[in-house]
């Protein structure tokens, strides 16, 4: 079975809104062991629109048609499928005294465009909207379905919920079990070549690989006919993955790397302190939006200007003018500084160039020194990130995490062997 999306809005052609209905609908879809095979974002333009439903009613067997249901001159979903199926649109007096009972709930009074909602196509099933005004539809039309519904997800998803999901599971295809790899410390083509031969080679089992700045991703998809036998069929090739990428792997659970950080920090009995001065708080952000942080993450300095670096975390002036401020020197110093200062068991530090500029031959843009120091040592290391302002931020950030998550698995490894020879 073909099934289509189609997500109707000029806005979503712009670089301002993001069709996130969509997500839903194939997570849903995929619940059920559905996928979609296509998705097309189209305007408001009613003939570019009427195009678009035209090539999907000739294509898919199931059709998705997202937005374009509301009140103004704008939304002309319905009107122009009505156009398409050659169908017309009765007006439906209970649809519109909902609505305006909705309205004088709220004591306003239903404005008159809000009559056009209560039309619906010849022969539709109406899918209620109890948080909204616009109806939802069911239409068939020679053995292929079309389900309109409205845009706002605050109203789609509670209406594909309860009216939508019990229609499809006539088309149950069995169960998706998915899972998801996180890497950190490997560009795209080393994680490639390094389980390219794990690849398998049935239908029933997909392996997708994505790249992030900073970080890889491995997308692992099995379908059976039921969900314990999808996991059973899965488990393997995950044990093989993960053996075969090792600590590069952060999480196989879905957690973000600032989780994974947290949980190592309170398992080793750890306290950190950071000194940020090109990330400008974005490692102390991340490890803070986790709940429960305030037990292992002390402080968080941002020392952007060297006044700042020598006046806060003491960093001698004399060395940033020996080596620069973004050098493994002054690296060093802060991740040390900020350790002793705070009282924290390790203290992290980042000190780069972000861009656009700044940068030059000897340090260019992109150039970034990462500090980790613990009671008996200092680890520096030199990184050269690629992209924009924002992604070389985030890659630094990411290495820093990165950077105390190996050391604190080193730690708990290390204290697991001396219990094992004290015993």
């Amino acid at each position: 079975m073909l099934i289509g999306l189609v997500a109707v809005g000029s806005e979503l052609l712009t670089p301002y809104y993001q069709d996130t209905d969509s997500l839903f609908i194939t997570q849903r879809l995929n619940d059920l062991g559905l996928e979609p095979s296509f998705k097309i974002v189209v305007g408001d333009e009613p003939e570019n629109l009427k195009m678009i439903l035209q090539i999907c009613l000739d294509k898919a067997d199931l059709t998705f048609v997202v937005g374009g249901l509301g009140p103004t001159e704008d939304d002309r979903t319905k009107e122009t499928l009505a156009e398409v199926l050659q169908r017309k649109l009765i007006f439906h007096p209970e649809i519109l005294a909902r609505i305006e009972e909705r309205f004088e709930r709220r004591g306003m009074k239903m404005p008159e465009s809000n009559r056009r909602q209560a039309y619906i196509l010849e022969g539709a099933e109406i899918l209620p909207n109890k948080v909204g005004t616009a109806p939802g539809q069911w239409i068939e039309f020679d053995n292929k379905k079309i389900i309109l519904l409205p845009g706002p997800p605050r109203e789609l998803q509670p209406m594909f919920n309860e009216f939508v999901v019990p229609k499809l599971e006539a088309w149950r295809k069995g169960y998706l079990y998915r899972r998801i790899i996180k890497i950190t410390g490997l560009t795209e083509s080393q994680v490639e070549d390094k389980i390219k031969d794990l690849y398998p080679h049935s239908r029933d089992l997909r392996v997708t690989v994505l790249a992030y700045p900073g970080q890889i991703e491995i997308h692992l998809l099995s379908l059976a006919e039921k969900e314990s036998l999808a996991k059973e069929k899965l488990d393997p090739l995950l044990e093989a993955l993960t053996q075969r990428l090792g600590d590069n792997i952060f999480s196989t659970t879905g957690e973000e790397l600032e989780a994974i950080v947290g949980q190592l920090l309170r398992q080793s009995g750890q306290t950190l302190a950071v000194a940020e001065s090109c990330t400008g708080g974005l490692v102390g952000h991340r490890l803070t939006s986790i709940p429960g942080s305030s037990t292992y993450f002390l402080e968080g300095a941002v020392v952007y200007s060297n006044e700042a670096k020598i006046r806060t975390l003491n960093v001698p002036a004399e060395l940033i003018q020996q080596y620069g401020a973004v050098s493994s020197e002054v690296a060093k110093i802060l991740a040390e500084n900020i350790r002793l200062k705070s009282g924290a068991s390790l203290g992290l530090s980042i000190t780069g160039i972000a861009g656009p500029g700044g940068g030059s031959e000897i340090k260019p843009v992109g150039l970034v020194f990462t500090g980790l120091s613990w009671n008996s040592g200092t680890e520096v290391v030199r990184n050269l990130f690629l992209g924009g302002r924002e992604q070389i931020k985030f890659q630094s950030s990411q290495k820093a995490l990165d950077m105390l998550r190996r050391h604190l698995l080193k730690k708990i490894a290390g204290d697991k062997n001396e219990n094992f020879h004290c015993n």
